[in-house]
């Protein structure tokens, strides 16, 4: 398939935030895909998100939005979006096998980064973009993931694989490693990491050559962050 609408009116544009966790797995998958050669436009969405054209398109204005073109509309959040880029161009299915047992699997994790690891980096990270946070619930926090998220990753997700229930890398590994990355902005709560959860977080990224500006963005501003709460013990 081409990046154009079933119309042929307009292409498709995946909006992003490229400093963002959240917008890493989608960009990842564009460049692996190799979908920008097909015509699937990117766009930095920096600055642009509370727009009222973003607004009417995602009146969630969350990044990443994948535009369909024409009149097709437009659908965001992450998992979504790799799903979708996944079933409509070839070579998707390497990422998000059509074997349906497999894609519960995958699904499952996509929906626990959704619903169970995501919530509680709030606290631990947002502050780094400027969000007022509360350093007694960070500490909470983080010992919940260590304590509950940590486990179910390593003993269950990652228990006979070396990716999530994969021997290669799937849209569950981009929901999930890249978040990681935000708690370097807190290194003593970074140390305190497992060392297999570090290792997985390496070799998502390292599986994804042509996101790696992204992934580096992200990294330089966590571990460049000195402001409030950076010194904090976990």
């Amino acid at each position: 398939m081409s990046c154009c609408s079933a119309d042929g009116t307009q292409k498709m544009k995946l909006h992003v935030l490229p400093i963002s966790a959240n917008s890493h797995g989608c960009l990842a998958i564009v460049k692996a895909l190799g979908l920008e050669d097909k015509g699937l436009e990117i766009v930095d969405a920096m600055g642009k998100t509370r727009t009222e054209e973003f607004i009417a398109m995602n009146p969630c204005h969350c990044c990443p939005t994948l535009e369909y073109g024409g009149e097709k509309g437009a659908i965001w959040e992450s998992c979504a979006c790799m799903r979708t880029i996944c079933q409509l161009f070839e070579g998707g299915e390497k990422y998000y096998p059509k074997d349906p047992i497999m894609r519960g699997k995958i699904d499952l994790v996509c929906d626990w980064k959704n619903t169970s690891l995501y919530p509680p980096f709030f606290h631990i990270t947002y502050m780094m973009f400027g969000v007022t946070v509360d350093e007694a619930k960070a500490k909470e926090d983080f010992k919940k993931i260590c304590d509950e998220h940590f486990p179910v990753l390593l003993d269950t997700f990652l228990k006979d694989t070396k990716f999530c229930y994969s021997d290669t890398p799937t849209i569950a590994d981009l929901g999930v490693a890249p978040l990681f990355t935000l708690i370097k902005g807190r290194p003593k709560f970074w140390a305190a990491v497992p060392e297999g959860v570090k290792e997985y977080h390496a070799r998502v990224l390292e599986a994804f050559p042509g996101a790696d500006e992204y992934f580096k963005m992200l990294d330089g501003m966590a571990t460049a962050y000195k402001g409030d709460g950076a010194d904090a013990e976990p």
